[in-house]
């Protein structure tokens, strides 16, 4: 790293805009749906046949735990790289393959190169959330809804440039997915690592302050993208102009670091002292009146640690809040991934030419979900210790009602429902996070978030491999040269009732949860509001 980012304090914000950097170029496994329909016409696919494609690139996150089990053993640098020579072939390979450079690659090969890409992003996001997570511990929350943010916004960033720039080309967009990732991740791999976390009230105030801002550029950059969207077609100067603003507003974020260099005191006369507040008060460290041994403690500590506490990967699935917390989160991403997956083919189910704008939709309006249940699910803790897992819940009813909009097929539904939809995906990323390491710890984060996303490749084989090819093409009829197609209100209406039900058993599990670890979150509020209303730096806090 540069001299100039050396600091303790200024290098965790440099890493923190690399991480940004990494998610807002990573979110390729959700652009499927800008080139699938290249994919169908070149291969000749049926619809199962392209959602098994589909299922194919989600089945690459069920190998991210090998990215798991590397982030306790290898630096953040090297599964950032890993990452990004992964993308680079995967989607090197698809571009090879639309841009009619080679001749389609038999079917087993082009699921293992779409399996390779979507493994990719596990790589990236073990590497940008563990580092993350551990160097600002007591602020999961909006970490959380930054980072899971920007890689919502990802989709929207490069179909909005490819829009603008190359008229929406599938073989161009794939070009884009392959090499800019990878360049991204070389440059991080440089400036993220892990630093010490925040340990004075001080350092606690300059977190809030620039979460604060890091969200309104967040902000800033969903709305543009918005707006371009909405605005109907650009020439080409305003599609430039919109462009280059785009990347200006992107670079914005290292404004922190260098304000943050310029602003630091000094004196360094002042020693501050370290707080010693945890983040959840360990019952196990009070007075022991029993004759146990401090050998037999630990053992029993360990066999059963308690909920809030470090949990191994045996322990925590051994738990039934554990099942509760997949199973919830798997009819939330399932049924979500399963519309990203099939909206080309939804889209022109219901009569439009170009889908790009829905895509665009449920990113950007993912990215509210995202920023937004960061920052009020910390500050609803904060005030009244209320339950993390409560806002999945609020998510999963919106959810469904997205979908029996969609269901209806009225005029404008498709636009409700992809903002539905890409609102509560959104919430559902990003509330899952820190409310895994809450209840499971820090200490074997990496492999737990890689456990929990294997939900993406279960929940696209059930509800986008399974129920929508089979639903689809029952309905759909043969074209020439081979596949098939569907149009009308009826290709999905069916998928999209069974994904609401299914949101309502998303939703009952999640108040369950909820009411099960309302002690936890009564602990974490009991914390941070100690936190808010220590005694000053100057003098030692009480241990």
């Amino acid at each position: 790293m540069s001299p100039l980012f050396s600091t303790s304090g200024a290098g965790k914000w440099v890493g923190l805009v690399a991480a940004i950097w990494v998610q807002a170029v990573c979110g390729n496994n959700y652009t499927f749906a800008n080139y699938s329909h290249a994919l169908k016409s070149l291969m000749a696919l049926t619809q199962l046949q392209l959602n098994n494609l589909s299922v194919a690139k989600d089945v690459g996150k069920a190998f991210g735990l090998v990215s798991g089990f590397a982030s306790d053993c290898l630096p953040t640098s090297v599964l950032l790289i890993i990452g990004s020579l992964e993308g680079l072939i995967g989607y090197g390979a698809q571009w090879l393959v639309v841009s009619q450079r080679i001749h389609p690659l038999p079917y087993w090969q082009m699921c293992i190169f779409l399996c390779l890409g979507g493994n990719s992003t596990t790589w990236m996001n073990t590497a940008v959330l563990v580092t993350c997570m551990r160097n600002f511990p007591k602020n999961r929350g909006p970490v959380s809804g930054i980072l899971k943010g920007y890689l919502g916004l990802s989709t929207a960033i490069f179909t909005d440039i490819c829009t603008a720039l190359f008229s929406s080309d599938p073989s161009t967009f794939l070009f884009i997915l392959a090499v800019v990732p990878a360049v991204v991740c070389l440059v991080a791999a440089f400036f993220l690592h892990e630093t010490p976390p925040a340990s004075k009230r001080s350092e606690f105030q300059q977190e809030t302050k620039y979460f604060n801002i890091f969200n309104a550029m967040a902000i800033t950059v969903a709305v543009y993208l918005l707006a371009f969207d909405i605005t109907g077609s650009h020439g080409q100067l305003l599609s430039l102009v919109f462009a280059v603003g785009l990347l200006i507003l992107l670079a914005t974020p290292l404004g922190v670091p260098l304000y943050s260099i310029l602003s630091k005191p000094r004196s360094t006369s002042d020693i501050e002292q370290p707080m010693q507040v945890p983040l959840l008060v360990n019952q196990s460290k009070k007075p022991k009146t029993t004759t146990t041994t401090g050998v037999e403690l630990q053992y029993l500590e360990r066999k059963q640690p308690s909920i809030g506490q470090d949990h191994t990967i045996v322990e925590m699935i051994r738990t039934f809040d554990f099942w509760v917390l997949f199973v919830s989160f798997l009819c939330g991403v399932g049924t979500g991934l399963c519309v990203m997956n099939n909206m080309g083919q939804m889209g022109i189910a219901l009569g439009y030419s170009d889908v790009s704008i829905f895509i665009s939709l449920t990113s950007i309006w993912g990215f509210f979900g995202r920023i937004g249940s960061g920052l009020l699910s910390e500050y609803f803790i904060w005030k009244f210790g209320t339950p993390r897992p409560l806002w999945n819940a609020a998510s999963q009813v919106i959810m469904a009602v997205g979908y029996i909009i969609m269901a209806f097929a009225l005029p404008g539904s498709l636009y409700i429902g992809s903002i539905l939809v890409g609102i509560c995906y959104g919430v559902r990323l990003t509330i899952t996070v820190p409310v895994a390491s809450e209840l499971f710890g820090l200490k074997y984060y990496g492999l737990l978030y890689n456990i929990l996303i294997l939900n993406l490749p279960v929940g696209s084989f059930l509800f986008s491999g399974l129920l929508a090819g089979y639903l689809y093409d029952a309905q759909a009829i043969a074209v020439p040269g081979g596949g098939n197609t569907c149009v009308g209100a009826h290709c999905y209406c069916l998928v999209f009732v069974i994904m609401a039900i299914t949101c309502v058993l998303g939703l009952g599990l999640d108040i369950l949860l909820a009411i099960r670890t309302r002690n936890v979150y009564i602990r974490i509020h009991e914390s941070k509001r100690s936190i808010a209303t220590s005694t000053p730096d100057s003098s030692p806090a009480k241990c």
